[in-house]
């Protein structure tokens, strides 16, 4: 049997913690490999022994039958290794083809050609269907964009191993659909596709192998096609898991949070993201707002939590107007915020657990007095929600958090949030990025607030979470909103119409 990778024994330490304990992974030429596990359990780790970024304490790697040394990702590029991380590895201040060529510029006589690759990206990205603008500056295009630059990376490197570390984490179910379509492809053409998700009707869609990873040790390999996905989950999560949310019946008309002609311009533009919006987000109840990526959603949540500024409109939290109030103000008055970019906008990532679990709270009295940080109540905050929200780190409360995985720093901040008792959350795409089992969790932590009586606004790019977790959807179109729609009586693919602004609801039909 001919296998591309073959990493056998692989035993990968931090200190005393086994984030990796002995295992065995192997792919074969041209198949999509999927591997998965739960939120640090060692996923992302050994691709990244893989790749060269760490080196194990005891194994060894073969490549098509050859037994490497990986010290470096140069080492892994040279051995026609490519990955795509889970946080983009990119510089913001280039431009796209400055990123996609950096490391691998061709030069003549000193001087960068840079036509030559201008050229060899346009028609990647024309062959692959990953249409990017090659001159915009990285820091200036979404996320979504930004992944297509990692992937064009790969493919201007002519890799044949290709490491796509939670790919569709970032990406609207149109962009998902179009990656499965490229990575079929790109497997048709012979290369070998490892692909680390937590989505598993993703990997019933695309891969044909599995291999699941539980607590750093290897659980088993099996078949797609002959697998349930409930198999699949209980061999990752190590019990059986419910994806349906059970809701308290609780209707109230009294608003929390009153959203007003809200008009909210671009950045660097005079042009406007969001036109107009007005909304109310009752308590007790979970309003989603619904929409493809780019259609004003982000502009919208950072424009009531004080990120962005606003053009015009006014907002009321309780009935008292909070239009002009600061960022802690909002938080002090009872706002909560699980943002959309856990890394730039949700922690701090060199200081460690504790200290971003106390970032909103650390002047309060129970942390620090005359001036001075409690240090031993900040430690047992931390405990308690490491605990509590079983967050995963290889120190605990010590860990410094750009060390942990994706899904435990955005436990990490859910958990901060929740515990401050806040009168409204506000929560975008919550669970990007988690396994099954940390779903499970957070959807019940969230309904846990709605049924207490708290107002939750989602904001949410999966459809799955979308009909199954609101009360009510709101769908923006183009910075407008087009619908208000009752989840128990509309379709998906109704709600997909609206999405795509071919649809409007009566209320909304004036309105272009």
């Amino acid at each position: 049997m001919e296998y591309v990778i073959e990493m056998n024994h692989i035993t990968k330490e931090f200190g005393d913690f086994k984030a990796v304990d002995d295992v065995t992974f192997k792919v074969k030429k041209g198949e999509i490999h999927a591997l998965l596990g739960e939120n640090g359990a060692g996923k992302s780790t050994l691709m990244s022994v893989l790749f060269g970024l760490y080196q194990a304490e005891k194994g060894e790697i073969l490549i098509n039958g050859k037994k490497v040394s990986i010290n470096n990702p140069n080492d892994a590029n040279d051995l026609g290794i490519g990955m795509v991380h889970q946080h983009f590895k990119l510089v913001h201040n280039f431009t796209v083809l400055e990123s996609i060529v950096l490391g691998k510029e061709t030069t003549k006589n000193g001087f960068l050609k840079i036509d030559d690759a201008r050229k060899k990206v346009k028609e990647l990205s024309e062959r692959y269907k990953l249409k990017i603008d090659t001159e915009a500056l990285i820091s200036d295009i979404t996320v979504g964009m930004q992944q297509r630059v990692e992937i064009l990376k790969m493919l201007y490197r002519d890799n044949d191993i290709l490491i796509f570390d939670e790919p569709t984490a970032v990406l609207t179910q149109q962009e998902i659909d179009e990656l499965m379509k490229i990575m079929k492809h790109l497997t048709e053409e012979g290369k070998s596709i490892v692909f680390i998700t937590h989505k598993l009707n993703e990997i019933k869609a695309a891969a044909g192998r599995c291999s699941v990873l539980r607590k750093g040790k290897y659980i088993g390999t099996v078949d797609v096609k002959t697998t349930t996905i409930e198999e699949m989950s209980e061999m990752m999560v190590g019990r059986k898991i419910s994806f349906a949310i059970d809701k308290k019946e609780y209707k109230s008309e009294e608003a929390v949070l009153e959203v007003q002609n809200l008009t909210i311009k671009a950045k660097n533009s005079r042009k406007s993201k969001v036109h107009d919006v007005s909304f109310n987000v009752n308590k007790g109840e979970i309003l989603c707002i619904a929409g493809i990526d780019g259609n004003g959603q982000s502009e919208l949540v950072q424009g009531i939590t004080g990120l962005m500024p606003l053009s015009s409109g006014k907002l009321f939290l309780n009935n008292n107007d909070i239009t002009k109030k600061s960022i802690r103000q909002k938080c002090v008055a009872g706002f909560a915020h699980i943002p959309e970019d856990r890394q730039k906008f949700g922690l701090v990532l060199d200081y460690s657990l504790k200290d971003n679990a106390v970032l909103q709270t650390y002047y309060e009295p129970k942390f620090q007095s005359r001036g001075f940080i409690k240090f031993d109540a900040v430690r047992e905050y931390a405990k308690k929600l490491i605990e509590k929200f079983d967050i995963r780190s290889s120190q605990g409360e010590d860990s410094i958090v750009r060390g942990m995985s994706g899904g435990n720093q955005q436990k990490l901040i859910v958990a901060r949030e929740i515990d401050r008792n806040p009168e409204i959350i506000i929560a975008v795409q919550p669970t990007r990025g988690l396994d099954v089992g940390a779903i499970e969790y957070i959807h019940k932590q969230i309904n846990g607030q709605r049924d207490s009586g708290k107002a939750v606004l989602l904001v949410s790019l999966d459809l799955d979470e979308v009909m199954n977790v609101s009360d009510r959807i709101l769908v923006m179109y183009e910075g407008r909103i087009v619908g208000e729609l009752n989840p128990k009586e509309v379709t998906v693919q109704e709600l997909g119409l609206y999405m795509s602004g071919t649809k409007r609801s009566v209320n909304y039909e004036a309105q272009v």
